[in-house]
């Protein structure tokens, strides 16, 4: 039991007669494991875990107060509970997209992901390795842009939990809301277009086999190829380049021109 629960704080049993609040806590630290282990990034709403769970809503809600005062969870008005701690301006993101730009979000993302790809070579367990080949697999399969996005965002989401970090990660995720407004979406799905969209998916298979190969310094070269190539085909697709240093890795030539 946490130590942030003190003997004369432990609630009641729940109205509704079901298990207590000490019992809900349990029962949410199993689902959080599952969570972390299959990827959910958002937990069901209240109603639906409380039932999922088999405990009161009163139980739960006393429950998640105490795992959003750990970190383990963060909690939005209206939009629901979603893992880790909550990212850098978390309530007041939903303007930012419209403050920046792809260029502004590419400079970012080229700071932070090869990092993470670095980190998650020195970390990444044998199953965090594995979910990342499936849903890299998802991506080539996708059968239109909508999914493509989904699961593009999952592969990276995927790496970032994999570096360990939970700093780190609550940065990815406030970068990751700005890349999921529908402007961004538009143009990222139109420099994917056509020979671009296989280059992407090599360059996927080359960031996960640097992590399978705990070749720290490969995936955090590989990571910074691929976002080369993407912010360079973004800027191709806005009609414009983006300064970046050129690529020195082996799908470097010619990716300029989009």
């Amino acid at each position: 039991m946490s130590a942030v629960i003190m003997d004369a704080e432990l609630p009641g049993p729940d109205p509704e007669g079901s298990p207590n609040a000490v019992t809900a806590l349990e029962r949410l630290r199993v689902r959080l494991e599952d969570a972390a282990r299959s990827g959910e990034r958002q937990l069901p709403p209240e109603r639906q875990l409380a039932a999922e769970l088999a405990v009161g809503r009163g139980a739960l809600r006393r429950a998640l107060e105490v795992l959003e005062a750990e970190g383990q969870i963060w909690r939005v008005q209206g939009k629901g509970t979603f893992l880790g701690s909550r990212p850098p301006s978390a309530d007041g993101l939903d303007g930012l997209s419209s403050r920046t730009s792809p260029a502004e979000m590419m400079e970012v993302r080229l700071e932070v992901e090869p990092t993470l790809a670095r980190l998650a070579a020195l970390r990444a367990t044998a199953e965090d390795i594995e979910m990342m080949r499936r849903v890299a697999r998802r991506i080539a399969a996708a059968p239109d842009a909508e999914a493509r996005e989904l699961w593009d965002g999952a592969l990276h989401h995927r790496i970032a939990e994999a570096a360990g970090n939970r700093l780190f990660v609550g940065l990815f995720e406030l970068i990751d809301k700005v890349r999921q407004d529908a402007t961004f979406q538009s143009l990222r799905e139109r420099a994917r277009a056509g020979a671009g969209q296989a280059l992407l998916h090599v360059q996927h298979d080359r960031i996960i086999d640097r992590i399978a190969a705990r070749d720290a310094a490969g995936a955090e070269a590989a990571m910074r190829e691929h976002l080369e190539t993407v912010a360079r085909r973004l800027a191709a697709a806005m009609g414009g380049r983006v300064p970046l240093a050129p690529a020195a890795g082996p799908f470097a030539e010619g990716d300029a021109d989009g």
